[in-house]
C-alpha cells in the first residue's frame, strides 16, 4: 500500500468533517419521523443539492467519463435524457408529492404513501413497493461500493477487497449515526465538492493540451470515432440512452427529497438551483472524459472508470489530488447513504411496524432502522465482492427497475383521479418483472434499455385497469380533490 501523506491527511479531514456532521444530526434526531426525514425542515439549497448529489453519485465521477473515454461523446446523449427527466420530476412530481404525502396521513415512506393515497386495506401496495426497494437497491448500494472500492484502490494502492470494506464501513458509519439529517447535509457539502472537481479536473486538462482545439485534435489522433455524436448509433441505442430520463419519477432517494422540503414554496427556488447545479457537473463530467481520450491516448487505461482518478491524480499535487479524491468519494456516499436510509426506513416502517410490532416505539424503530443499515450494506457488499463488476452497469439495472416500477405509479397517482389500488398494483408488478425479465435477454428488440418497456406496460396496465374500473371511494376522491386544489394555489399549498 503506497501514497502521499497530502492525499491521505486532505482526504482524512474531510471524512472528519462529515462524521462530525453525522454526530450533530444523531443530537438532533428524536424520532423516526426525524430520522427518515428530518422533519420536513430541508430549505432550498440543502433539498436542491442534496437531490443532485443522492441522484448523481459514483455514475458521475466514474461511470459516465468512463463510459465517455469508452465510446466517445456519443454517450452524452444519456445526460441529455437525464435532464429532461429531471426537470419533468422537479416541475410535475415535486410539488405535488410533498402535498399529498403529508395530506395522506403524513406518509414517511413511499410504501406508506402508496397505501394512504388509495386507502389499500389489503396492505398488498405497501408489501410490494417495500420488497422492490430492498429488491433494487441492494444492486443499487452495490454500485456505490464498488466505485468507493475502485477510488480506494487506485489511491492508496489497496486490493479490491481491502478498499471495498474500508469504504462500506466509512459509509455505513455516518449512515447509521445521523438519518436523514445527516445524509442531506453531507450531500449538500458532496454536491459543491463534485461541482469544483467537475469544472477543476477538465479545464486543467484541456489547458494542459493547449487549448479546446488542441485537445480535439489529440482525441482524433486517439480514435477518430471519439467526437461523433451518432458513432455506432442505432434508433435503438438512441431511445435507450435517452430513456435514462424516464428513471427519475420512481426514485424513492430522490422522491424522498421532495417529501422532506420545508414547504412547497421552497420547491421551486430548488428546482432552479437543482437543475443550474446539474447542466454544470454533466458539462464537466462529459469533458472529463473526452479529456482522457486525448491524456491517455499512448497509454490507455485497464479499467474506463478510473480516468477521473488517474487524471486527477497525474495532473494535480497531492493536497488538491485529496481534495478531488474526497469529492469522488462524495459522489459515491451521496448516493449509498440515501438509499441505505431509504431502505432502512422501509425495513423499520413498512414491514416491522406494520407486520411486526404494530406498537413498537419510536425509540424501537429506530434501532430497527439502525440495524437495517447494516443488514442491507452486507447483503450489498456480497453483490460488490466481484472485482470485474462496472458502477454503470449495477445502476442502470437499479434505474430501470425504480423508474419502471414506481415511475408510472407515482405520475398517474398524483395527476390522475380515476386511478385505484389494483392498478397501481398491477402497474408496480408488471413494471418490476419487465425489467428483470427483459434485462436477461439479448438479440433484436431486446437491445432496447428494459426501462422502456418496463415503463410503457406499467403505463398500459395502470390506465386500462383503472378505466375498466375506476376509482368510486368517497373519502379517496376527496383526498384526490383536495390535493390537488392545494396544489393549484397560486402561494403553493403547503399542507
Amino acid at each position: 500500500m503506497s501514497f502521499d501523506a497530502p492525499l491521505l491527511i486532505t482526504f482524512l479531514a474531510y471524512l472528519a468533517l462529515v462524521l462530525t456532521l453525522g454526530i450533530k444530526a444523531y443530537r438532533r434526531t428524536q424520532d423516526l419521523g426525524d430520522y427518515i426525514l428530518g422533519g420536513r425542515k430541508l430549505g432550498s439549497v440543502v433539498t436542491a443539492l442534496s437531490v443532485g448529489a443522492s441522484d448523481m453519485s459514483g455514475w458521475l465521477l466514474l461511470g459516465l467519463p468512463g463510459a465517455i473515454y469508452l465510446s466517445g461523446i456519443s454517450e452524452l446523449w444519456i445526460g441529455v435524457g437525464l435532464l429532461i427527466g429531471a426537470w419533468f420530476n422537479w416541475t410535475y412530481v415535486a410539488r405535488p408529492l410533498r402535498v399529498y404525502s403529508v395530506k395522506a396521513n403524513n406518509s414517511l415512506t413511499l410504501p406508506d404513501y402508496f397505501e394512504n393515497r388509495f386507502a389499500d386495506k389489503t396492505r398488498l401496495l405497501r408489501l410490494l413497493s417495500a420488497l422492490v426497494i430492498l429488491v433494487f437497491f441492494t444492486f443499487y448500494t452495490a454500485s456505490g461500493l464498488v466505485g468507493g472500492a475502485i477510488l480506494f484502490a487506485n489511491s492508496f494502492g489497496m486490493d479490491y477487497q481491502v478498499a471495498l470494506y474500508t469504504g462500506a464501513f466509512i459509509i455505513v458509519a455516518y449512515t447509521f449515526i445521523g438519518g436523514f439529517l445527516a445524509v442531506s447535509w453531507t450531500d449538500a457539502i458532496q454536491a459543491s465538492l463534485m461541482l469544483l472537481a467537475l469544472l477543476l479536473a477538465p479545464m486543467v486538462v484541456v489547458l494542459d493540451a493547449g487549448g479546446p482545439a488542441a485537445m480535439l485534435d489529440r482525441m482524433q489522433l486517439a480514435n477518430p470515432d471519439s467526437s461523433n455524436l451518432f458513432h455506432n448509433m442505432t434508433a435503438l441505442g438512441l431511445i435507450s440512452l435517452l430513456a435514462w430520463g424516464l428513471g427519475y419519477m420512481g426514485q424513492p432517494h430522490i422522491l424522498a427529497r421532495f417529501m422532506a422540503a420545508e414547504s412547497v414554496e421552497k420547491l421551486v427556488s430548488a428546482r432552479r438551483i437543482a437543475m443550474s447545479w446539474m447542466v454544470v457537473v454533466l458539462v464537466g463530467s462529459i469533458t472529463t472524459g473526452m479529456a482522457g481520450i486525448a491524456y491517455f491516448a499512448e497509454a490507455p487505461l485497464s479499467n474506463p472508470e478510473t480516468v477521473f482518478i488517474e487524471l486527477s491524480q497525474s495532473l494535480f499535487n497531492p493536497w488538491i489530488a485529496g481534495v478531488i479524491t474526497a469529492a469522488i468519494l462524495s459522489a459515491i456516499m451521496s448516493t449509498i447513504d440515501s438509499q441505505l436510509l431509504v431502505s432502512s426506513s422501509v425495513i423499520s416502517e413498512d414491514f416491522y411496524r406494520v407486520f411486526v410490532r404494530p406498537k413498537a416505539s419510536d425509540k424501537e424503530l429506530l434501532l430497527v432502522s439502525r440495524g437495517a443499515v447494516i443488514a442491507i450494506a452486507i447483503l450489498a457488499l456480497l453483490i460488490a465482492r466481484d472485482p470485474q463488476s462496472r458502477v454503470l452497469d449495477l445502476v442502470s439495472y437499479a434505474w430501470a427497475g425504480f423508474g419502471a416500477a414506481f415511475g408510472p405509479v407515482i405520475l398517474f397517482s398524483l395527476l390522475w383521479r380515476p386511478m385505484t389500488a389494483a392498478a397501481a398494483l398491477a402497474g408496480m408488478l408488471i413494471g418490476a418483472t419487465t425489467v428483470v425479465i427483459w434485462s436477461n435477454l439479448s438479440g433484436g428488440l431486446f437491445e432496447l434499455y428494459e426501462i422502456v418497456p418496463g415503463f410503457l406496460l406499467a403505463s398500459l396496465a395502470i390506465v386500462l385497469i383503472s378505466l375498466y374500473r375506476p376509482a368510486r371511494d368517497a373519502e379517496t376522491l376527496a383526498l384526490f380533490d383536495a390535493t390537488r386544489k392545494l396544489v393549484n394555489e397560486p402561494r403553493g399549498g403547503d399542507a
